[in-house]
């Protein structure tokens, strides 16, 4: 079968690879009919993050599932499913308290040995832990397969973000970071009840799709302006609620500067020199919380998936740009050149 390989910085590359088979009896063996792009992948794509020569990549994808072990039983061969950004098992103690990206067993597609969602079939581990199944009608309809796609990371992780910040009804929130993952967290800002939210970013393309998604106001301006326009926007206080969705020192410096004394910032950037951004002294005089991590999406899907189900939530204007398996490369530098938001492999 063919996958997406990375071999160095900006060396991406669709190659021939081994036919995942099963090796578990949990495990099941999924063809992929969706797959996109993570701004995390870029990490590895410019070298930031360290990779092996030749190693998988790809963690966000839904498919059909065409082998199942012995051991599987909540899923049979057929089953449209869409897989979490990490594999759990579902029964250990972590799981059980829904951080099922601290079960002991689980780990990231594209991690050394495993298989990468960027390509026509991946093994899954602990399919009964890991997957959710979805309508099998689903699998025909283009534009619902595509919201249902951000299940796997984006629009859990945005949920993450509101939720580590404490949104609730009639909550101010400011979200700092335009990228797929930002715009999500201001759609899970209004579904959790936000009254007033405050976009920061700088590309019109993006903050068109925050207004779509409840955004009621942009703030263009970066750094210390933007600090002064949110402060202005808020009558010369902050918001309730903040939600980081960069991960640079910039960034969540900007988000301790904009939060509301007493408020709450929910983080999920993945950091990258974020660590220099955080005073402790600042925070802790003006009662500032922070939470947030890695998010748990197997354990927000349940909640999520209903609503796009209804069409309550459509996430798909995440998704800018669309591509074949072979256009992989070309769709990597179209995100890291910033042409687009989030590409869409449909393999």
């Amino acid at each position: 079968m063919r996958a997406t390989v990375i071999h160095a910085p900006h060396d991406i590359r669709v190659q021939e690879v081994p036919d995942p088979v099963i090796q578990q009896p949990t495990d099941v063996v999924l063809r992929v009919l969706r797959a996109c792009i993570c701004g995390s992948d870029l990490w590895a794509y410019r070298g930031e993050s360290a990779r092996q020569p030749g190693q998988r990549i790809g963690h966000e994808f839904l498919g059909i599932i065409e082998e199942a072990g012995s051991d599987v039983n909540g899923f049979s061969v057929g089953d449209l499913v869409v897989a979490p950004f990490v594999w759990s098992d579902g029964s250990c103690a972590y799981c059980a308290e829904g951080l099922t990206t601290s079960c002991p067993q689980g780990g990231f597609w594209g991690s050394v040995g495993s298989d990468g969602g960027q390509g026509e079939a991946v093994r899954v581990p602990f399919a009964d832990g890991t997957l959710v199944k979805l309508p099998a009608a689903a699998a025909s309809d283009d534009h619902l397969l595509t919201a249902l796609l951000a299940l796997s990371d984006v629009l859990g992780t945005g949920h993450h973000a509101a939720v580590g910040a404490g949104v609730k009804p009639g909550s101010t929130v400011a979200v700092v970071g335009d990228g797929a993952v930002g715009l999500c967290g201001v759609m899970a800002a209004k579904r959790l009840g936000a009254e007033r939210i405050i976009a920061l970013g700088r590309h019109r393309a993006r903050t068109d799709i925050a207004r779509v998604f409840g955004a009621t106001d942009v703030v263009a301006e970066r750094g210390e302006a933007a600090v002064e326009a949110v402060r202005e926007l808020l009558g010369g206080e902050g918001a309730h609620a903040v939600i980081e969705a960069v991960g640079t020192e910039q960034s969540m410096r900007t988000a301790v500067d904009i939060t509301r004394d007493g408020g709450s910032i929910g983080y999920v950037g993945v950091p990258h020199g974020s660590g220099t951004g955080l005073d402790l002294g600042v925070m802790f005089d003006r009662n500032i919380a922070l939470r947030g991590g890695v998010a748990p999406v197997r354990t927000y899907i349940p909640e999520l998936l209903p609503d796009i189900l209804s069409g309550t939530l459509d996430p798909s204007p995440v998704f800018d740009l669309a591509i074949g398996l072979d256009e992989v490369p070309a769709g990597y530098r179209a995100m890291d050149e910033r042409t687009a938001l989030k590409v869409l492999i449909k393999p």
